[in-house]
């Protein structure tokens, strides 16, 4: 199994973990957060429904320059619209990754800054398992504290949570 196969793999087993999440999102009140400087549950949980996207991003191109983007945050009002929007993402991701001409297009070196500032420089490869699947796991934990925190059952990732035994 090549890079590619591998990151598409593990992509697609932790995006059916990461839906299961998602779906549990309450918007009755999409500004909550447990400490002043949390992220509300809405920014949060469009955050990680994004990072798939990120996947292009990397593949396609070799920078992300903070200073010159236009960047607006995914906003959502229901769950079905942050669901269709992590399916969608999700999709684009994987026909990136199937796109690809084998493991040397992550190879290159890939550039996070802000304008002079550069906050890294690592091959796509990284980028990719670092930026992008370990960040989806990091923030679907996260979520899942949030979720605790409202007293809403808790969905397994890796086998059942005390909320569904």
């Amino acid at each position: 199994m090549n890079l590619i196969e591998s990151f598409l793999t593990e992509l697609q087993q932790e995006a059916k973990s990461t839906r299961k999440m998602l779906s549990r999102v309450p918007y009755d009140n999409p500004t909550w957060k447990p400490h002043e400087k949390s992220m509300a549950i809405s920014n949060l949980s469009g955050h990680i429904a994004e990072i798939p996207s990120w996947i292009n991003e990397t593949i396609e191109k070799d920078e992300l320059d903070f200073a010159t983007m236009n960047y607006t945050p995914p906003i959502f009002t229901s769950n079905e619209e942050l669901l269709a929007f992590f399916d969608k993402t999700l999709d684009n991701a994987v026909k990136c990754f199937k796109a690809c001409n084998g493991d040397d297009a992550l190879m290159p070196n890939w550039t996070l800054r802000s304008g002079d500032q550069v906050y890294f420089t690592m091959p796509k490869y990284l980028v990719i398992r670092n930026m992008v699947l370990n960040h989806i796991v990091h923030h679907r934990a996260q979520l899942s504290v949030y979720l605790r925190l409202l007293n809403i059952a808790v969905p397994g990732m890796y086998g059942p949570t005390a909320d569904e035994q």
